[in-house]
C-alpha cells in the first residue's frame, strides 16, 4: 500500500511543480507594479500612460520616482471625458479625488444645481465604480404637496420645493413620501447646518474588476472586447510553460487514474478494518477545512471573504519569519496573495474568548470607514472558518514607534517636518473617527503605520467601539495600553472621545521627545512620559523634553513649532477630561502651528510671557516670551488654559 501511495504522490508532486512554474508569472510580461507620483507604488487594474496595455485605468503624469507629482485619471461623465487629480489609491483599490464639477455646484449655493451632479464612470467595460464616501441623503420635496417636515431633519428652502436632510448617522425611521432622493458626499469636518458646507467634493470610489478579467490577468493575459462588444481574454506569452504542463499532464494522466483507483480501493478496505476516533476526527477536521475553503470568494459586510487555505499559503503557513508584530488580540503576518498583492494578515488568538466579538467589531467598523489616513480592510475569512483572519493593506515602513525609539530609530531619522505631518495626519484620522461616532480606544505610536512616503495609516481597531448617539460615554472593562490610558478611565471605566485625545497627547510628546510612553529605567515620577512632560513643561524646561536632534537649538522655526506642540500636548493630557480640547480643535491647532498662524492665549501667560504655574523657571521661559506672538494653539471651549494643574505621578496601568 505504501508503494502505491508513494507512486501517486510522485506523480502529483511533479504536476504541482509544473503548475507552480506556470503560476510564478502572475503579471503579463513587462507589467510589474509601478511607482506613480504621490500615490506611491500601485498595480493592476491601474497602469501608467507609458504602458497602457498593463491595466484598465490609465494614470497620467506619474513622473519619475524622485518626483511627487499628482497623477491624473480620465473618466467619463455624461458622455464627456474629464480629467481628475488623484489624491490617493489604497491597496484595496479605493481611489480618492476632488471633483471640480461638484465643487462648482457647492460653491454656487443654488439648490437647482444639486440635481446636475452625476458620478463619473470608467471607460472600461471590465471596471465598475462604487461610491464609498460617507453620504448625506437629501429629500427634494415639492412644496405644493404640503409634506409635513420629518422629525429631526433640517430644511433648506428653494424656489418651489424644500430640501430636507439629516446628519449621516441619524437613524431614519420614515423618509418623506413622494420626495426624490439625492445622495452626495458628506464634509465630516463641518459641524454646522449649512447644507452646502455639509457637502463635500472629496470622492472615494472603490474600483471593482470583473471576476473573469481578474482571472485573465492572473493567467498573464489581457481583457479585450471584440467588435460586437463580447469579452474575451488574450493568451499570455507563456506558451512553452503551458505546453510543458499539458505534456506532463497527458503523460501521467492514465497512470495516475490507475493508481488512484487502486489507492481508493485499498483505503476503503483499511477504513473498514481499522476504524478509530483519531481517524474520524481527522476526517471531520478535513471536512471543516474544506468548508472553509468553499467560503472563499463570497462577500461579507461588503468585503471579500478569503479561504483559510489561501491565507495560509500567502503567509507561508504563518511562518514566524513573516511576523510583523503582536497585538492585544492577535499576531500580524506579512503575506502575498496569489494575484501578487502584498497584505498584512491578522490572526486572532485562538484562546481569546472574545475573539469572535473583536473580529466582527473590526470588520463592521472598518467597512464603513474611508479615510486616506486609516488602514484599509481588504477582506477576511468567514466567522465559521477554521481560524479568524483579517486581511489589511500592507503598510511597508512599519510603525511610528519603530522610527522614533524602536528598531528603525537613528538620530534625526524622522525630521521635524515629517513628525509634524505625522501628527496632523493622525489627528485628521481620529477627528474623522469621532465625527463618525467611533472611539479608537487604543491610540499609540505602535498603531500608527507609515507607508513608503511616510504618510500615516492609523490601524488596529480591535478595541474600537461604535459610540451610541444617546449617551455621553461607553463603560467597559479595563483595556488599552499602559502609558496611553486616560487617568479617568481607571476610576470609572468610562470612555469618551476625550480618552482618545489624552492618548494622542502622549503620541505628540513621543514625537517631540523621541522617548517611549513608558520606561521603567527612568526615575519613578517620570516612568510615564505624560508625567515627565507635565513636569518639564510646567517648569518651561523645553530643552530637557524636546529631542535636540530635531534642530531645537539651531532652528528658531523648529523651536517655535516644537514648543507649541508641547503646549498643545499639555492640554491633551490634562487629568480632567473637561479641560482637554476636542480632536477637531487639536487638528485645527496643529495646522495653525504648521502654517505659523497660531495665536497666543494671553491669559495663560504673565507679562514676561511665562506660563502661569508656580514652578522654578528655566532658561526656556525666556524663549517662550520671545516666541510669544507665534506660540500657543487656541484653547478649548472649556478654557483649559486658565485651569492647568499638576497631577499624580502614579504610572498608568491597564488590566
Amino acid at each position: 500500500m505504501a508503494s502505491v501511495f508513494l507512486c501517486v504522490f510522485f506523480l502529483i508532486s511533479h504536476l504541482v511543480l509544473l503548475y507552480s512554474a506556470e503560476g510564478e508569472e502572475i503579471y503579463p510580461p513587462g507589467c510589474p507594479p509601478f511607482f506613480c507620483g504621490k500615490v506611491g507604488t500601485i498595480r493592476f487594474p491601474f497602469a501608467n500612460d507609458t504602458s497602457p496595455e498593463c491595466g484598465l485605468l490609465i494614470l497620467h503624469d506619474c513622473g519619475d520616482p524622485h518626483q511627487m507629482k499628482t497623477p491624473k485619471i480620465k473618466l467619463e461623465r455624461n458622455g464627456t471625458l474629464l480629467s481628475y487629480n488623484v489624491e490617493t489609491i489604497s491597496q484595496a483599490n479605493i481611489i480618492q479625488f476632488k471633483d471640480p464639477q461638484l465643487q462648482s455646484v457647492l460653491d454656487s449655493n443654488r439648490c437647482e444645481s444639486l440635481k446636475n451632479w452625476t458620478l463619473p464612470s470608467p471607460r472600461s467595460p471590465f471596471i465598475s465604480f462604487h461610491l464609498v464616501s460617507h453620504n448625506l441623503t437629501l429629500f427634494k420635496c415639492n412644496r405644493a404637496l404640503n409634506i409635513p417636515p420629518p422629525t429631526g431633519f433640517n430644511r433648506t428652502n428653494c424656489s418651489n420645493y424644500d430640501i430636507y436632510y439629516s446628519p449621516p448617522h441619524y437613524n431614519l425611521t420614515l423618509s418623506p413620501p413622494k420626495c426624490p432622493i439625492i445622495q452626495l458626499p458628506w464634509n465630516w469636518q463641518y459641524k454646522g447646518n449649512d447644507l452646502f458646507r455639509l457637502l463635500s467634493a472629496e470622492i472615494f470610489l472603490e474600483v471593482r474588476v470583473t471576476r473573469g478579467c481578474r482571472e485573465c490577468h492572473i493567467k498573464g493575459g489581457q481583457c479585450k472586447t471584440d467588435n460586437k462588444g463580447k469579452s474575451y481574454c488574450t493568451k499570455g506569452t507563456k506558451g512553452n510553460s503551458k505546453r510543458v504542463l499539458v505534456i506532463g499532464f497527458a503523460t501521467g494522466c492514465s497512470t495516475l487514474i490507475i493508481f488512484l483507483v487502486v489507492g481508493v480501493a485499498i483505503w476503503v478496505v483499511y477504513k473498514k478494518k481499522h476504524p478509530s476516533q483519531k481517524f474520524l476526527s481527522k476526517t471531520t477536521y478535513s471536512d471543516r477545512s474544506s468548508r472553509s475553503d468553499l467560503e472563499g470568494g463570497s462577500v461579507y459586510f461588503g468585503i471579500p471573504v478569503f479561504s483559510y487555505t489561501e491565507l495560509e499559503e500567502a503567509t507561508n503557513n504563518f511562518d514566524i519569519e513573516k511576523e510583523l508584530g503582536d497585538g492585544g488580540f492577535g499576531t500580524v503576518y506579512h503575506g502575498k496573495l496569489r494575484d501578487g498583492r502584498e497584505v498584512a494578515v491578522k490572526r486572532l488568538y485562538e484562546h481569546n474568548y472574545r475573539r469572535v466579538e473583536q473580529f466582527l467589531n473590526e470588520v463592521k467598523i472598518l467597512t464603513r470607514l474611508h479615510h486616506k489616513n486609516l488602514v484599509s480592510l481588504y477582506g477576511c475569512t468567514s466567522r465559521h472558518s477554521r481560524e479568524l483572519l483579517l486581511v489589511y493593506e500592507f503598510v511597508p515602513k512599519g510603525t511610528v514607534a519603530d522610527h522614533i525609539h524602536g528598531d528603525r530609530a537613528t538620530s534625526g531619522s524622522l525630521k521635524w517636518a515629517t513628525r509634524l505631518s505625522i501628527a496632523i495626519e493622525t489627528a485628521s484620522a481620529l477627528a474623522y473617527l469621532h465625527a463618525s461616532d467611533i472611539i479608537h480606544r487604543d491610540v499609540k505610536t505602535n498603531n500608527i503605520l507609515l507607508d513608503d512616503n511616510f504618510c500615516v495609516k492609523v490601524a488596529d481597531f480591535g478595541l474600537s467601539r461604535l459610540f451610541p448617539n444617546d449617551v455621553t460615554h461607553v463603560s467597559t472593562a479595563p483595556q488599552g495600553t499602559p502609558g496611553y490610558v486616560d487617568p479617568e478611565y481607571h476610576q470609572c471605566y468610562q470612555l469618551t472621545s476625550k480618552s482618545d485625545v489624552y492618548s494622542f497627547g502622549v503620541v505628540l510628546i513621543e514625537l517631540i521627545s523621541s522617548l517611549p510612553a513608558v520606561d521603567m529605567a527612568r526615575h519613578r515620577p517620570e516612568i510615564n512620559l505624560a508625567n515627565l512632560a507635565i513636569n518639564k513643561i510646567e517648569k518651561c524646561a523645553f530643552h530637557e523634553l524636546i529631542d535636540p536632534h530635531l534642530g531645537f537649538e539651531s532652528d528658531n522655526e523648529v523651536k517655535r513649532m516644537a514648543m507649541s506642540v508641547a503646549e498643545l500636548a499639555f492640554q491633551c493630557i490634562q487629568e480632567d477630561k473637561e479641560m482637554r480640547p476636542s480632536m477637531d480643535e487639536v487638528l485645527e491647532a496643529l495646522k495653525k502651528i504648521q502654517s505659523g498662524n497660531n495665536d497666543p492665549e494671553e491669559k495663560a501667560y504673565d507679562d514676561a510671557g511665562i506660563l502661569n504655574v508656580q514652578q522654578t523657571a528655566s532658561p526656556d521661559c525666556d524663549e517662550v516670551g520671545l516666541l510669544k506672538t507665534k506660540q500657543l494653539p487656541p484653547p478649548s471651549p472649556n478654557d483649559v488654559t486658565g485651569n492647568w494643574t499638576s497631577r499624580s505621578t502614579t504610572p498608568n496601568v491597564s488590566g
